[in-house]
């Protein structure tokens, strides 16, 4: 699959499926060996540690004491923050593999690689563990941060509609800056804040200055993405939703079930289901960070001169 070359909004979205279908078995393959201990630890964390939180904070006050939820909160603050810092941790390493595996991944597929494998991943990482380290505090302390805020900020507004329009807009392009962030960190020579700089540059235009600005078609293919995206993940983090409603409305009343519904073996049915929707969201979200990949090589006009180069220079061998 020729990755260097200029695509438009529709090719964007037909070559990201197209991607999978020649290197989805072999991408997801990677992607669990890698990812999957990372994933078991934060399920298991969300499990064993927030299990009875969200069991009160659903669950009504039957004793009729008026801060009990306060009450257990405070008694069992020590859990919380630790399984919170533990949460963060595993959060941020599991956002920061999981925004830089398809950048090694593609990286190799644009140098020639056929069948990759997750000991060439491991290497990547490896080789450029500086730069993946800079990348992660960057990436949690930083960009993430400020995106937060930003987008936060325009949801906000949607109390007076504006908000709705800044988040349609503000979304999309704050993810595309973010991967190509990771995109260029990692194909280039440069610190973290010139790929930064790149990439907010690289929405609006392209290196050579020459072209019309690229943005509609990133944003337009990201959007595109995401609501697909969004449907799909709704449906499935709906179902154990749905299923928690259904137990509440239909068990006979007891008191002990309407006070803690999370304790036994529903409630960790229940988590269990939920933490697998987060897995195939998080799989999911692949197809959108390969999506962005294809428009960060859309930009990199310099290196399509290259291509095109080496493939006439291979003509006569191919003769």
């Amino acid at each position: 699959m020729q990755l260097y070359k200029k695509r438009d909004f529709g090719t964007f979205i037909s070559d990201s499926f197209a991607f999978f279908k020649v290197y989805g078995k072999n991408y997801f393959k990677n992607f669990i060996l890698l990812n999957g201990l990372l994933l078991i630890l934060m399920v298991v964390v969300i499990v064993l540690g927030f299990r009875e939180f969200f069991g009160v904070l659903f669950g009504s006050n039957m004793s009729g004491e008026s801060y009990y939820f306060e009450q257990y909160f405070t008694d069992n603050l020590g859990l919380f923050i630790t399984s919170g810092i533990l949460l963060f941790i595993l959060y941020t390493a599991l956002m920061t593999i999981n925004f830089l595996f398809p950048v090694f991944y593609m990286k190799r597929i644009a140098e020639g690689n056929k069948e990759i494998r997750t000991d060439d991943i491991l290497s990547d990482f490896k080789t450029n563990r500086k730069k993946v380290i800079k990348a992660y505090f960057g990436l949690s302390f930083l960009v993430m941060p400020v995106a937060t805020v930003l987008f936060g900020f325009s949801y906000f507004l949607i109390i007076i509609l504006i908000g709705i329009v800044l988040i349609l807009f503000v979304g999309p392009t704050l993810f595309n800056i973010i991967t190509f962030l990771c995109y260029d960190y990692f194909n280039r020579d440069r610190g973290f804040f010139e790929s930064l700089s790149y990439a907010v540059r690289a929405q609006f235009s392209y290196p050579n200055g020459r072209e019309n600005a690229p943005y509609w078609k990133y944003w337009g293919s990201t959007i595109v993405m995401g609501i697909l995206f969004y449907i799909v993940s709704g449906v499935l983090s709906a179902v154990p939703m749905i299923l928690f409603m259904a137990k509440l409305t239909t068990s006979s009343p007891d008191g002990e079930f309407e006070q803690n519904p999370m304790t036994g073996g529903f409630g960790i049915m229940i988590f269990f289901l939920y933490g697998i929707s987060s897995l195939f969201s998080m799989f999911l979200m692949n197809v959108l960070y390969i999506n962005s990949g294809l428009m960060y090589y859309d930009n990199r006009t310099d290196l399509h001169q290259k291509m095109e180069l080496e493939e006439i220079e291979t003509i006569g061998f191919n003769e």
